[in-house]
């Protein structure tokens, strides 16, 4: 499935590791909704990317971005992942379904065992994706990968994010005519 920018996303409702629940749309930040999917705890560079992505944070929420981490790994496994990458004040939500990481177009892989860094993968788990939605609930920006290699850089989505604002810059992809 593939989501269209300008058009809503589905719904995403997860625990977190604060003891709440995250609600896409429930509080949006002011200018978007940063959602990263990742890999789980057996990815090290989910580890890297998430790390990264904790010492930006204080850049996105300057700019009036939220972000929060999402991925199918039990809280147990989340817990782990946050300390690794020194997550701070990082949303981290757990619990993903593997049919609502399909609604958002995710890839789904199956295990292949231990990891390079001694972690076994679940029998099932989505590849990354990255959504910036927007407070009315619709997709601006998306990206999705079948593998965990080569992510958009956090520090040129700031960079974006800087001239979206400025120019009033709207989605982009949204055709869905002939043709």
């Amino acid at each position: 499935m593939s989501l269209l920018p300008r058009h809503p996303v589905p719904q995403l409702l997860v625990p977190t590791l604060d003891g709440g629940h995250f609600a896409l749309g429930a509080t949006p930040a002011p200018a978007f909704e940063m959602v990263v999917f990742y890999r789980g705890l057996h990815c090290p560079i989910c580890a890297k990317y998430l790390t990264e992505l904790a010492r930006l944070l204080p850049e996105f929420e300057q700019r009036g971005v939220g972000a929060i981490a999402v991925s199918s790994d039990d809280e147990e496994r989340t817990r782990e992942m946050a300390k690794k990458t020194n997550a701070g004040s990082l949303r981290m939500g757990y619990g993903l379904s593997l049919k609502s990481a399909r609604q958002w177009g995710l890839t789904i892989s199956t295990s292949r065992g231990k990891t390079s860094i001694g972690i076994e993968e679940p029998a099932l788990f989505s590849e990354p994706g990255l959504f910036l939605v927007r407070p009315d609930g619709t997709l601006y920006w998306g990206s999705t990968q079948t593998m965990p290699f080569a992510r958009p850089h956090f520090d040129e989505i700031l960079g974006a994010i800087d001239f979206v604002v400025k120019n009033d810059y709207p989605a982009r992809g949204e055709y869905t005519g002939e043709v």
